[in-house]
């Protein structure tokens, strides 16, 4: 098999789990964060300082890879991992978040879904078999199956149309799925704020026994506690043997709250968007470092971080890179944010091993 889950130790006082998910391109120890690289970069970030993070998995986006620079271009550059420069595992999301997030572009039916490019206006026609046959194309470790993903606001009656269309389509994409010796389909359960239908979607996609399984549809407008409640009712139904991500979730809490539900990896735009803005994670609270109290402050971003940014540079200086625009300074803050929640999971990941979890991180539950 050219992939596995292997548990190595679990939480004598939660359903917590750090293991081990073996790919064809190396092993991704779990839990873990994976910095998210929508069009073949994480922003602003080299493939070198990704690995001076320990980032382990980068995602892809194949809505956007398809639209640029196309997935023929990246097919015959060798794929994903040879065009980027990234030898370590890859996942590529299927673009079926972008039903929600483009819900203004699209053209939704049970075939599929009809976007206009917002690049150049051209009709994309993003079927489960395009899906797929575009993600082939790439050649990610991981690709994920098309979905619909119904917004927060969304009924009942819509959120079933969804569980629906979601295990269809799920069929189809297996159909055709021409690479799955070489990369892991893995399935996404829906289902909104329903208990039912998570239930019923969770099921419907363990039926089909595919190499791992992710939970859609959070994040996507929710308060806090309905995506607590969204975890903690779907994690469990997921079999213990295959890797459990959680999609879309990259904060302190809602990471603590799903490791202790038994999720294994997770992604989220956060680090860079934030290091974009001028501001910093540190120990899991979130600094402006445009703001005048830092002009004079002398002292590292986080004494206690061993990141590149940490240990060469100063909040002053951060602070006069922003205020200037300059470049530099929004790589650093997103080197650190990145190296932040990666090394958070990591902590996790010795806390569980150690079964020290609770008495670590059971703050944030």
């Amino acid at each position: 098999m050219s992939f596995s889950y292997s548990l190595i130790a679990s939480c004598s006082h939660t359903k917590a789990r750090a293991g081990v998910f073996s790919t064809p391109h190396g092993d991704v120890e779990t839990p873990k964060f994976m910095p998210v690289g929508t069009i073949g970069t994480v922003k602003g970030i080299t493939p070198a300082q990704l690995k001076d993070v320990n980032a382990q998995m980068i995602l892809g986006n194949t809505y956007h890879l398809h639209i640029q620079p196309g997935e023929g271009i990246i097919e015959k550059a060798g794929g994903l991992h040879n065009f980027v420069g990234w030898d370590r595992p890859m996942l590529t999301d299927s673009g079926g978040f972008q039903v929600f997030s483009l819900s203004k572009l699209r053209q939704l039916t049970d075939d599929g879904v009809k976007f206009r490019s917002p690049k150049d206006g051209r009709i994309i026609n993003m079927t489960p078999e395009n899906s797929i046959r575009i993600q082939n194309a790439l050649g990610a470790d991981v690709i994920m199956a098309f979905d619909e993903c119904p917004p927060a606001t969304a009924t009942k009656d819509e959120v079933i149309i969804a569980v629906e269309r979601t295990y269809k389509w799920l069929q189809r994409c297996i159909n055709a799925h021409a690479k799955s010796d070489k990369q892991a389909l893995f399935g996404i359960v829906q289902g909104g704020i329903y208990a039912d239908l998570r239930t019923q979607s969770a099921q419907d996609l363990i039926s089909l026994d595919l190499p791992g399984y992710a939970i859609g549809g959070v994040s996507v407008g929710e308060k806090p506690e309905l995506i607590h409640q969204i975890i903690q009712w779907t994690t469990p139904l997921l079999p213990v043997n295959k890797p459990r991500y959680l999609m879309g979730v990259g904060t302190y809490r809602e990471m603590v709250i799903a490791i202790a539900s038994g999720i294994d990896l997770f992604d989220c735009v956060i680090p860079t968007r934030l290091g974009r803005h001028g501001a910093a994670l540190v120990q899991g609270k979130r600094i402006n470092l445009k703001n005048a109290p830092y002009k004079e402050d002398f002292t590292p971003l986080d004494p206690e971080c061993s990141c590149y940014t940490c240990k060469n540079f100063t909040r002053a200086y951060l602070n006069h890179l922003l205020r200037s625009g300059e470049m530099l300074g929004f790589i650093l803050l997103s080197i650190h944010n990145l190296h932040e929640l990666v090394n958070f999971t990591n902590k996790i990941r010795r806390a569980i091993i150690n079964d020290t979890f609770i008495s670590e991180f059971g703050h944030w539950l």
